[in-house]
């Protein structure tokens, strides 16, 4: 997400819905702090939905949302603004976007696009393929900065690979291991990592490579453990000595439930002053 810049047209691929959100606050985030107006165009989950996942991700939603500068709205307003989907309709609403942007006094605009409507029944798949052949062009000059955002489980091999090859840049979680078994990756919003499905002392390796770097990188750690269904002494033991080796004004913030929570206070997690374990939402 860091290499991310003005003018890009990125291309978003995950098969996690909560890494797809932890990686779009942080490109809003980014957006706001450098004074775009940003517009998020949902389909997968509701504008309430989103707006609540981005403010739980720390972002200003509120504030933001009612001075202007962001805008959450269904995709069928930038996708089926004339009742259908015109790839030539498409890219005008957003030359307007981009005016309109200027002409409110914000030095660029950035668009988020979940792009799931193009897998129902009545999309014309035809039009999106045309429409990414032909959005670079709005970025040209650095004022549209967009992310495209496929789900893996969504969308067909081909047109996920056209869909790599239409963006000059794509992102993607970080991640340290991913198998049937376990993933551990980056999270990006709030900062630190995510761990999913069961984690023993086979996988100390990557668990420590991710929370080596979470403690290199971010002031305040954050260990989403909601989608961990086990972790066994060794593995606990490794991310309790983790938090302990904080400074005292730093803190590792574990969210967790049911045998998960266990384990770690059986090795004395809930004792260490640096780390703090709450439920999992």
């Amino acid at each position: 997400m860091d290499a991310i810049e003005d003018g890009d047209h990125v291309c978003l691929t995950y098969s996690d819905p909560d890494e797809r959100l932890d990686l779009i606050a942080d490109f809003v985030a980014a957006g706001l702090d450098r004074g775009h107006k940003v517009l998020c165009f949902t389909d997968s989950i509701s504008p309430e939905k989103l707006t609540e996942e981005l403010s739980w991700r720390g972002l200003a939603v509120a504030r933001a949302t009612a001075t202007g500068q962001l805008a959450i709205a269904e995709g069928g307003r930038l996708w089926f603004a004339n009742g259908s989907t015109s790839a030539t309709d498409t890219l005008d609403t957003l030359t307007a976007e981009i005016a309109l942007a200027r002409e409110q006094g914000y030095d660029g605009l950035r668009v988020t696009a979940d792009m799931w409507w193009a897998t129902q029944p009545v999309a014309a798949v035809q039009e999106l393929l045309a429409f990414e052949s032909r959005a670079a062009d709005l970025s040209t000059d650095g004022r549209l900065t967009a992310i495209c955002q496929y789900d893996r489980d969504g969308f067909d091999p081909v047109t996920l690979a056209f869909a790599a090859e239409a963006h000059a840049k794509t992102v993607a979680a970080v991640a340290y291991h991913d198998d049937a078994l376990l993933r551990i990756c980056r999270q990006h919003r709030p900062p630190g990592i995510r761990i999913a499905g069961e984690l023993d002392y086979t996988r100390l390796e990557p668990l420590q490579q991710a929370l080596s770097e979470a403690l290199r990188l971010d002031d305040d750690i954050h260990v989403n453990l909601g989608k961990l269904r086990f972790i066994d002494i060794t593995a606990a033991t490794v991310i309790a000595k983790a938090a302990l080796s904080l400074p005292t004004d730093r803190h590792m913030i574990i969210s967790c439930g049911g045998s998960v929570t266990e384990t770690l206070r059986l090795v004395g997690a809930d004792e260490a002053g640096q780390l703090r374990v709450q439920a999992a939402r």
